[in-house]
């Protein structure tokens, strides 16, 4: 695959979108790409995540955390691991290959070297990371404020459950 090519590909993708075409360029250049056959693995569950994937071709399937859920599938320019990009951490899922595939594999070091020659990128992506973080966090307060049998008014003013709280 040509590296313009790759760079259409991480522009496609919302967290890489944020980022100009020179460090677009620097990713692709520095990163490793890896083909998977059908079935294989990309990683498993509990494995230390050294960084983030990005789907260049094919599918590549997540299994389901909550059992009887169906499994993601993630197609061309998806960001795999999009957290361990920034954090250590471990893989919480498993992820294989559901046709042929191929990835892009993003370290944790790279991103890094990145956003410390593309400062501009680092504070725009500290910014869509906030908003997702909000977003998610009013989602859940609507959730529980909806939570059928729950007296959002027996709640501290620190949003605690007083049922909940330690007594010591």
């Amino acid at each position: 695959m040509a590296l313009d090519d790759d760079i259409a590909i991480l522009a496609a993708s919302p967290l890489f979108g944020l980022m100009p075409r020179d460090a677009l360029r620097l990713i692709s250049f520095a990163a490793e790409h890896r083909t998977l056959a059908p079935e294989s693995v990309l990683f498993r569950r509990g494995e230390p995540a050294d960084g983030g994937f990005v789907v260049l071709r094919g599918t590549i399937r997540l299994d389901p955390r909550p059992a009887g859920t169906p499994p993601v599938e993630a197609g061309p320019s998806a960001l795999i691991g999009q957290t361990a990009l920034f954090l250590v951490q471990e893989r919480p899922t498993t992820a294989r290959a559901a046709t042929e595939a191929a990835v892009m594999v993003i370290p944790r070091a790279l991103m890094r070297r990145v956003l410390e020659v593309f400062p501009e990128t680092a504070a725009a992506i500290h910014d869509a990371i906030a908003e997702e973080l909000t977003a998610l966090t009013r989602a859940l307060s609507g959730l529980r404020a909806a939570a059928p049998g729950e007296d959002p008014a027996a709640r501290d003013p620190a949003g605690r459950d007083p049922a909940r709280r330690d007594p010591g």
